[in-house]
């Protein structure tokens, strides 16, 4: 049974709480991997810690998602929402289990939930 409700058919959506708690960010442990789908530049300027990071440009090339997220139920989140919800339709055609997250990145740091840069420090939502 998926961890994941789905809408009208197609991949589930959930909110920015919802996808903190499944991936580790919140009390509980992590049954899902935070999956990142925006440009390289926005991922370095700020992502949630312990997401992994696949552009959806790359992933609609064809590439293979990184090993952290294979085989594990995936929430996909980007800046608002609109390339997650492209990239959670790709991943489930292909047999993952996905969803994305309602309002992205920004309803992340809004949210007050950790954001860093490619170093480690404060990051910013680009």
């Amino acid at each position: 049974m998926s961890i994941f409700r789905r809408d009208r058919g197609g991949p589930g959506r959930v909110s920015v709480q919802v996808a903190a708690e499944r991936t580790g960010h919140g009390d509980g442990g992590a049954d899902a991997v935070l999956l990142d789908v925006r440009e390289p530049y926005e991922w370095q300027a700020g992502h949630a810690p312990r997401a992994v990071h696949l552009s959806l440009s790359a992933l609609a090339a064809g590439a293979g998602l990184p090993s952290r997220a294979q085989a594990r139920p995936l929430i996909v989140i980007c800046r608002s929402g609109n390339r997650s919800r492209q990239a959670a339709e790709l991943l489930v055609a292909r047999g993952s289990e996905a969803v994305d997250v309602i309002g992205g990145m920004r309803d992340w740091a809004a949210a007050g939930l950790p954001v860093v840069d490619a170093r480690g420090g404060n990051g910013a939502i680009a």
